[in-house]
């Protein structure tokens, strides 16, 4: 009985892999692209054609040609809002009449505010390579839902930490043209839980964590043509299949589930979109820069969550490929100040039918400005806002607690994402050495 009650725990709505699906963030679904202050005043868009540390995560043929060093480092203070309502959820449990969910019907701004921290450091190691390394936090943040939220059978609290870092390596064959490739070790840890229904109305819920951790490879391959005033930058980062080894603990279950409470040693895996950066950048005048940037995430790559021993199952997610659109323009006021702005167009992989209240993602625009000013001896200081404003979405999944036994226990969700946005401050600094 508890390997069937952790399984229909799972499938209920928190499994192990989605991690970083937790509301609306500065990017699709978990994935934060605050890797670069630069980037951010442009609203990300000419990172794979720029050059220099600060565009390494996107494309590590972006130090091939430097000379000396180049170091950045940078943190993005994300400040989300929004509520997610009930729209008239109902739990049916066994042998009774539908009857609503209960519980507080909106939840206001369930995502909490976080810092999502970035690094990089290039090399010359002749006129000809470069190495490089940055250090990454691609997704991070932490939600709570409250105990009495009418979404607490889909979720309760998630946290997620992770660490990317990526050793690169560039080379220029001939002038104006770079190639780099770089490996992307990603370490994942991870903490989710969420209620589970008593049988009886009148009792309290039980309740279920499931904590993991895992560290996996993935890499990224890139190059860039320099001619003139014309940048052109092309990369591709693959998907990472995650392990991540753990454990479900369940507690509060009464009456006949009360044999399901206890531990269970688990692990799940998954797999994270792979990403094909076209980036372009013109210098138009002395002083005027115009940038473009499509991406193209394959995120049908999360298609399912594989459960292993003693679940062995499948959840499936059927996330949908996507695409991300920027144009920006950095504008030099003098040799020293730069200012940037830029707006992005961002599709949610999330399909209607299939989204619920631990994943209330929804297609966005990003609107962005930033400055930089170089202060003398080599360090230049980096600052950008960002307005994120996210569609209203469906949260519609329907779940069902003990999936697959006889106290099966449907929840027919009917909620929606409503009034989210959110606020993105960031500060960093480069260094030329």
């Amino acid at each position: 009985m508890k390997e069937l009650t952790v399984r229909a725990f799972l499938l209920a709505g928190v499994p192990l892999a989605v991690v970083g699906a937790a509301g609306p963030v500065h990017a699709a679904a978990f994935y934060l692209q605050e890797q670069s202050v630069r980037g951010a005043g442009r609203a990300f868009s000419g990172e794979g054609a720029d050059q220099g540390a600060a565009s390494l995560w996107w494309n590590p043929a972006s130090i091939g040609g430097m000379s000396g060093g180049d170091a950045v480092i940078g943190a993005s203070a994300v400040l989300p809002r929004g509520q997610v309502d009930n729209k008239g959820t109902v739990i049916v449990r066994p042998g009774q009449a539908p009857a609503a969910v209960g519980g507080n019907g909106s939840a206001h701004n369930p995502i909490n505010n976080g810092v999502v921290p970035s690094g990089a450091v290039a090399y010359a190691l002749s006129p000809k390579f470069a190495v490089g390394l940055a250090i990454t936090a691609p997704y991070n943040f932490t939600t709570n839902y409250d105990s009495d939220s009418w979404a607490r059978y889909s979720a309760d609290k998630t946290n997620l930490r992770t660490i990317d870092v990526q050793p690169s390596i560039a080379w220029m064959p001939a002038p104006g043209i770079s190639l780099g490739a770089g490996l992307n070790v990603e370490y994942a840890k991870a903490s989710l839980s969420n209620f589970l229904p008593n049988l009886s109305p009148l009792l309290a819920d039980g309740h279920q964590t499931l904590r993991g951790h895992g560290v996996d490879v993935g890499w990224t391959v890139g190059g860039q043509f320099r001619r003139g005033p014309l940048s052109i930058g092309l990369s591709y980062k693959s998907a990472i299949e995650h392990q991540l080894n753990g454990t479900v603990t369940t507690a509060g279950l009464l009456g006949p589930l009360a044999g399901s409470n206890g531990r269970v040693v688990t692990q799940a895996r998954f797999t994270t979109p792979w990403q094909a950066i076209g980036s372009v950048r013109l210098r138009a005048t002395d002083r005027l820069t115009l940038n473009g940037q499509v991406v193209r995430f394959g995120w049908n790559k999360f298609d399912d969550i594989r459960l292993g021993y003693p679940l062995n199952a499948a959840i499936p997610e059927n996330y949908g490929n996507t695409w991300s659109y920027a144009g920006g323009v950095d504008f030099a006021m003098t040799p020293a100040w730069t200012v940037r702005a830029g707006v992005q167009r961002d599709q949610s992989p999330t399909r209607d039918g299939q989204r619920d209240a631990r994943v209330p993602d929804s297609s966005r625009w990003n609107f962005a400005t930033g400055t930089s000013y170089t202060i003398g001896h080599g360090i230049t200081l980096d600052a950008a806002v960002s307005y994120i404003d996210f569609k209203n979405a469906a949260i519609n999944r329907t779940t069902a607690a003990y999936a697959g036994t006889v106290v099966q226990t449907p929840i027919l969700v009917n909620g929606e994402l409503d009034k989210a946005h959110a606020v993105v401050a960031a500060l960093g600094a480069r260094l030329a050495f």
